[in-house]
């Protein structure tokens, strides 16, 4: 799942691939309020996994995101 994520931020929200770690940040990765708005949208449209943009924001760093999408992901 860190592998498509990765993919998703760097190819649909054109974020740099060297800020997209495990351990980054939310901030530290690029991933601002506006951001998560784009990827929930993302999210929806290429993997059909319903997260808001209030739940993304949520996630404190790149892997609380990987593992709020594979949770979501299995519910689907």
């Amino acid at each position: 799942m860190y592998d498509q994520l990765k993919t998703i931020l760097i190819d649909d929200l054109h974020l740099l691939e060297e800020d997209i770690r495990p351990e980054a940040g939310r901030e530290e990765a690029g991933l601002d309020s506006l951001a998560m708005v784009e990827l929930s949208m993302v999210l929806s449209k290429r993997l059909g996994i319903e997260i808001s943009d209030d739940e993304l924001l949520e996630a404190a760093t790149v892997e609380d995101l990987v593992n709020m999408i594979a949770e979501r992901s299995a519910r689907v």
